[in-house]
């Protein structure tokens, strides 16, 4: 069954009498030479980085499972996670072929990921691989991100490879400095490191979405690169940083540590060596670890 094809996509709408849900940000894709590499640029890299373990890969959203299908004959296992429960009858039928692949009626965000993961791929090294609705990209990344690394420090996943709209995309992947460089981008720095695979237009999908897609994956760290004293100071220091984008960093932080006045946090950014000027775009990952440390300090946190 070719799941990409136009026809057959409308039958099985026609079939299960339901259709694509604007509410869930559902685009089905019609060209199968898009899902086929997604897979690829997913297990390639997997696979390299694990040679030898049992891979699973967990998947957010299938749809009718032109992905997943894609995944299933790539993965020893896939984990299919689609919150519309209209979609579950039809990716009974069309993933019918393989023993291989468990699809989970829930919504992603509502998760514990951690007793999922245990529960259905404990003996597993894990990748996600999603096209995501454009509405939830962010949140679903997040999510992963914070629950990325185990009690030791390692990582729980090989790596997360997307498809999300293009203006996203860049900023997945902007360097620091850059207009597109933002919480999202240096929150993925601290885990690993994004890379832009590949475009996809608004034709190769039904319906067709008004904006270009972009394949990204993120190559997440087997172990810390950078260490801090908390976690959740960095993500409060990076949200904050980026909160009000056309503040400076004192203004913007000042809004976000209230418990502080802005004569403290004026004196953090001075004494590790920043202007009191500086915008939060100017700031690598590197600068936002150093910066959630001093933070620590003075909040004894």
């Amino acid at each position: 069954m070719n799941l990409c094809d136009i026809n057959t996509v409308k039958r099985l709408m026609s079939k299960y009498a339901t259709g694509t849900k604007k509410g869930f940000g559902q685009n089905f894709l019609i060209n199968e030479e898009i899902p086929y590499n997604i897979a690829n640029e997913s297990y390639s890299y997997h696979s390299m980085k694990n040679k030898a373990s049992k891979k699973a890969v967990i998947e957010i959203g299938p749809g009718i499972g032109s992905l997943t299908s894609e995944l299933c004959r790539l993965y020893d296992k896939v984990v299919a996670i689609e919150i519309d429960k209209t979609l579950i009858p039809i990716l009974g039928e069309t993933l019918g072929e393989f023993s291989n692949v468990e699809v989970i009626n829930e919504d992603f965000l509502k998760l514990n990921l951690d007793e999922f993961l245990e529960k259905n791929l404990g003996e597993c090294t894990i990748s996600v691989c999603a096209n995501l609705p454009y509405y939830i990209t962010t949140p679903i990344i997040m999510a992963l991100l914070e629950n990325a690394r185990r009690e030791n420090g390692t990582s729980k996943f090989t790596s997360i490879t997307v498809m999300v709209q293009k203006e996203v995309a860049n900023r997945l992947c902007a360097d620091s400095k850059s207009s597109d460089y933002g919480a999202i981008t240096a929150s993925i720095n601290y885990y690993g490191e994004a890379k832009k695979l590949f475009d996809v237009s608004p034709d190769n999908f039904l319906p067709a979405p008004k904006v270009t897609s972009s394949v990204v994956r993120i190559e997440l760290y087997d172990e810390p690169k950078y260490k801090v004293k908390s976690e959740y100071m960095l993500s409060r220091v990076i949200a904050g940083a980026f909160a009000q984008r056309r503040k400076t960093l004192l203004n913007s932080l000042s809004s976000s540590f209230a418990e502080l006045s802005k004569e403290q946090i004026a004196k953090i950014i001075e004494g590790i060596g920043f202007d009191i000027n500086i915008r939060g775009e100017r700031l690598s990952i590197s600068d936002f670890c150093t910066l959630s440390d001093e933070f620590s300090k003075v909040l004894n946190k």
